[in-house]
């Protein structure tokens, strides 16, 4: 028997990509102008000459830590800390 042929089974395409580069120079011109400035410089000098002292404070707290015996209960005769 002569060779028989099924329809052809096509399957989808794949998908490639080719990438071309092409170089292309773009020059680019920045001109540039210099100013050259002298400045004279004048330094001003201030002296301020002091003298020095110390002064020695001394703080005190007095806390009461608790009630005292002889406990009054008139605002009179209530014990308040005492300081500068």
């Amino acid at each position: 028997m002569p060779t028989q042929f099924d329809p052809p089974q096509v399957l989808p395409a794949e998908q490639y990509v080719r990438t071309n580069y092409i170089h292309t120079v773009v020059p680019h011109v920045q001109p540039a102008h210099i100013t050259t400035v002298n400045k004279h410089m004048i330094d001003h000098q201030y002296y301020f000459p002091y003298t020095e002292s110390v002064v020695n404070e001394c703080c005190e707290n007095h806390t009461l830590c608790g009630t005292p015996h002889n406990h009054c209960h008139t605002p009179s005769c209530h014990h308040r800390p005492r300081g500068f």
